[in-house]
């Protein structure tokens, strides 16, 4: 049915003043100051405010050509409905994508949860939140990082946040969800960061550090330690391991979601020896290592040990703040290294993804390099003698071999 215009007719157009506007059906006709008639549309499609100049009356816009526009819009919307999830009315936002992205994902013992929250609510949210998500493209998270960059934040920063928004992105096009197509997901621009320093711990601060868990109120302390010094395993995927996943006999340990996905990791037989204590006064046998401490937790083992690693830490006389969970990962990496084992055996025990990320460690630590080092060593003898580095006399002999730089002539 054709639209029916009581205010915008083209006589009340026409007995406009400048200045003057006249609104009906989404359509805004102005008169300006040189009495040419601007066309405009504001109206909702799919949730969000589309506003649009259409042209003027001196370039040939006229209202039904405003009206053929909003009709344009409007189908353009019902023919991206036809992409819509089963049951959806309208495309997601970023927004509610996101909440219901950490819903779904704390709900499935979702890792690093404070940060993913941090990142969204307080970041992209507000960048992008009324944006549909299937239409974030490259080129959108350049500017979002030219924004974020431009405000004072780091590389390192940055490059967290867009690690969430990539999750998010990946989890939506998902087998699982569906919310948007693969190829909707957009590639993300990555900056290259700041190295930190690698720290790691002395043969005094190991024992430091593990007398200290010991002596600590909680009683799955020193087990940790222990496999964070044993194994050289994240702290993650400590805390989700269970003993039915232990083969005692070969020193081995399933662990069936990692960074670099499954994998059989090795343990040394004092962590085995210690984990068949510790099992011995489990009441189940079979279940977590590391069980919840409340009754009720949403979770069946625990999420982190940060807390009891800290105290120990403060305990042991380090530093708190250079000394987290993850430089027992270091050194026992950097152990390996010093002993000399080789890169393939390094990343079996490691646990990483490529060759190239145990390759920072040899970088640092390894000894072949300073004995490469040693290969082409020189230094100042006896035999230079500053008699060489004073002008010859008049009287020298002209079939000398030394010969000032300048003077030397290129091979032909």
């Amino acid at each position: 049915m054709a639209l029916k215009f009581s205010r915008l007719t083209r006589p009340a157009i026409r007995a406009m003043s400048p200045g003057d506007r006249i609104n009906e059906h989404g359509i805004i006709a102005e008169k300006q100051a040189n009495g040419d008639v601007r066309y405009s549309i504001g109206v909702m499609v799919d949730g969000q405010r589309v506003h649009r100049v259409v042209g003027r009356e001196s370039e040939g816009v006229t209202r039904e050509q405003a009206e053929r526009y909003i009709e344009k819009v409007r189908t353009e919307a019902r023919e991206g409905r036809l992409d819509l999830p089963q049951g959806r009315k309208l495309h997601r936002s970023f927004a509610e994508a996101a909440e219901e992205y950490l819903q779904k994902i704390e709900a499935t013992d979702g890792r690093d949860m404070g940060n993913k929250r941090r990142h969204l609510r307080q970041r992209l949210i507000p960048a992008m939140g009324n944006e549909r998500l299937d239409k974030i493209t490259e080129f959108r998270l350049k500017q979002y990082r030219r924004a974020r960059r431009d405000s004072g934040a780091s590389e390192a920063t940055i490059n967290r946040e867009l690690a969430t928004f990539s999750h998010l992105m990946h989890r939506a096009a998902s087998k699982d969800w569906r919310w948007i197509k693969p190829e909707a997901v957009p590639a993300v621009p990555k900056a290259k960061e700041q190295r930190k320093k690698v720290r790691i711990l002395n043969a005094d601060q190991r024992e430091r550090l593990l007398k200290a868990a010991v002596e600590d109120q909680d009683g799955r302390a020193w087990l940790f330690v222990m496999f964070g010094m044993n194994c050289a395993m994240r702290h993650g995927e400590i805390v989700r391991r269970r003993y039915d996943e232990i083969d005692f006999e070969h020193c081995r340990i399933w662990i069936d979601r990692a960074k670099a996905g499954q994998r059989e990791q090795p343990i040394t037989p004092s962590l085995r020896d210690s984990l068949k204590k510790q099992r011995e006064m489990e009441e189940d046998p079979d279940g977590w290592i590391f069980p919840s401490q409340r009754k009720g937790s949403t979770f069946a083992h625990r999420r982190d040990m940060r807390e009891p690693f800290a105290r120990i830490v403060t305990r042991a006389k380090l530093d708190p703040k250079h000394c987290t969970p993850h430089i027992m990962r270091h050194t026992a990496i950097s152990a390996l290294v010093m002993a000399k084992a080789d890169i393939p055996t390094i990343q079996k025990i490691s646990g990483h993804k490529t060759p190239a990320m145990v390759l920072h460690y040899v970088h640092l630590f390894g000894e072949h390099i300073d004995n490469a080092i040693s290969a082409i060593e020189i230094g100042i003898s006896d035999a230079v003698t500053p008699e060489l580095h004073t002008a010859p006399d008049e009287g020298a002999d002209d079939n000398s071999n030394v010969v000032p730089l300048s003077g030397a002539k290129s091979a032909a």
